[in-house]
């Protein structure tokens, strides 16, 4: 198994790379950060297999009835929290362009010293994670002769927290793939999309073949 795919589930859980920037108030006395934990309606490669890509969307519905009612803000999903929804430090809410966080750091002494390490540009990525209620699925056929097999995420059940991280998925996208530890679930994950493609593959193949007989009887 790939240590792409293995990168990307987690019990359940799923995770996403972000951009993050920081924001200066007038007095530049204050600590906020923000930035989008995802952005609707845009394609983002998961990762590609020997004959298909994988990539995925969001819709611009899928948080309207999302469970965010304790979000917490951590670094690396893990250890201190820096910022949550129930004390009123961390604020996240879809808009027109995606799903909007802002949090203020400034609430704990470990908190300020990430922020200037986001200031500087030593911390500059999110990962959000979440669990999914609903999705849909389809197979492609793109110009280069690959099948595109693409998920459109279209109802975020809960999401857990967004964390400041050091070395996302994929660093070259505000979206990347997500992050997977479980083993089990990475398996299953793994044989279901290649057993999928595998099937994509078996239909075109006999669509092939069906087409080929048609042409010898009109001969």
């Amino acid at each position: 198994m790939s240590k792409t795919l293995m990168d990307r589930i987690e019990a359940g859980r799923e995770f996403r790379s972000i951009k993050l920037e920081c924001r200066k108030s007038e007095d530049d006395k204050s600590f906020i950060v923000e930035g989008y934990a995802s952005t609707f309606g845009e394609e983002y490669k998961l990762f590609s297999g020997e004959s298909a890509d994988y990539v995925e969307v969001v819709d611009r519905n899928a948080f309207a009835s999302t469970d965010m009612s304790d979000v917490i803000f951590q670094y690396d999903h893990e250890g201190r929290v820096f910022a949550r929804g129930s004390n009123g430090t961390l604020k996240v809410e879809p808009d027109e362009h995606g799903l909007k966080v802002i949090a203020d750091l400034g609430g704990t002494e470990e908190g300020r010293k990430l922020y200037e390490e986001i200031k500087g540009g030593y911390t500059n990525k999110m990962s959000f994670g979440f669990s999914v209620r609903g999705e849909t699925e389809s197979w492609t056929k793109q110009e280069n002769g690959r099948s595109k097999y693409t998920r459109t995420i279209t109802d975020v059940e809960k999401l857990y927290d967004v964390s400041a991280v050091s070395l996302p998925a994929n660093d070259g996208t505000e979206i990347s793939a997500r992050r997977l530890r479980d083993g089990a679930n990475a398996r299953h994950e793994a044989e279901r999309l290649q057993q999928t493609e595998k099937e994509a593959m078996t239909v075109e193949s006999e669509s092939r073949a069906r087409k080929l007989s048609l042409m010898k009887l009109h001969f």
